[in-house]
């Protein structure tokens, strides 16, 4: 049996990739998921697994995760049949069209001038009564993977990892609190008393790798990518610009825990610190850049149920070419060329 741990990122309906990672890596029954930390969307996949493992073992944590995107996109009553799906518009063109179309094009503006505490008592967010039926006597329980789920402290900016009886729904919508969405969610610190205000994890913690530098916990991570790395074009258009600042922001955090690890590694193998003295992580990537760069912060904000159902089946074809690639490098070697990406 090897083990594992997750590090899942947050890009709103794109999580929905996560998903059918997470439904092909559950299929795998010589994996062991030993913690899992995550983000965002990535919070709420990491919840829903946790909870649904400890239910009924690997099948109940798939029939929760397919629960909660059913939640998220009602896909249970609008799933179109898999012969029509070829004569849909791909997933790149429904964003665009999305991004282009005058409605979201008013939303979005109106996004930007309104302040989500200018609706006052007719405020509700929307994933509320979604993560409000999670069983958290089970996502909080001490059994199953390590549940962690990162946001970010309005007042000092800085990161926060809720974890074991701290993790609530509170916690969980801070991890995905869009400051030009939602209203700063609340969460009180339970050893001291003191409320304070978070955003989301993106922004501090996308998501926080630290988190799996315990001891106990082992020595591979595998990070599900959202956010593309890297595009080729340069954005041009007004929305274009918001999109790839949108990406970089949210890779920013990662990006930095990336190069730590690297120069760790590096350190190690020069014998400039002795093994042992330092946690010496394998990192490995679940990504699909050619998908997400046909994408836009439009397809995270509005979750089209088709797009979801097609962002879940590239998770499973991206989980499946990595397990066929690397899965015998789990527990012996990093497949991820830090020292190339940093170069």
């Amino acid at each position: 049996m090897v083990k594992i741990n997750l590090a899942l990122q947050g890009g709103g309906a794109h999580g929905a990739f996560t998903w059918g990672v997470l439904d092909r890596i559950l299929e795998e029954d010589d994996l062991e998921i030993a913690a899992i930390t995550g983000t965002s969307a990535g919070a709420l996949n990491g919840a829903a697994l946790k909870a649904g493992w400890l239910e009924n073992g690997r099948q109940g944590a798939r029939d929760n995760l397919d629960w909660l995107w059913a939640q998220v996109a009602r896909l249970d009553d609008v799933t179109v049949p898999k012969w029509m799906q070829a004569w849909l518009p791909t997933p790149g063109a429904i964003s665009k069209s999305l991004e282009y179309s005058p409605l979201y094009q008013l939303g979005d503006s109106f996004g930007r001038m309104i302040s989500p505490y200018a609706w006052g008592p007719l405020y509700q967010n929307p994933l509320e009564k979604i993560v409000d039926q999670f069983d958290f006597g089970r996502v909080c329980a001490m059994d199953g993977p390590a549940l962690y789920v990162c946001a970010t402290n309005v007042r000092d900016g800085k990161v926060r990892v809720f974890e074991g009886d701290a993790i609530s729904t509170q916690s969980i919508l801070a991890s995905a609190c869009l400051p030009t969405l939602f209203q700063a969610v609340e969460v009180e610190d339970p050893e001291t008393g003191t409320v304070e205000a978070f955003w989301d994890g993106g922004y501090t913690g996308n998501p926080a790798l630290f988190p799996l530098f315990e001891a106990g916990l082992p020595d591979d991570v595998v990070i599900v990518n959202i956010n593309p790395l890297k595009r080729d074009t340069v954005p041009v258009m007004p929305n274009e610009i918001q999109n790839r600042i949108n990406e970089i922001s949210f890779n920013s955090s990662l990006l930095r825990e990336l190069r730590a690890i690297e120069f760790v590694q590096r350190l190690i193998s020069e014998g400039k610190v002795q093994e042992g003295a330092m946690k010496n992580l394998r990192v490995h990537m679940i990504a699909d850049d050619a998908l997400m760069n046909d994408l836009s912060v439009a397809t995270k904000l509005v979750a089209v149920p088709t797009v979801i159902d097609e962002l879940k089946a590239a998770g499973r074809r991206a989980a499946g070419t990595f397990l066929a690639q690397h899965k015998d490098d789990l527990g012996r070697r990093q497949t991820t060329d830090l020292v190339r990406m940093f170069g």
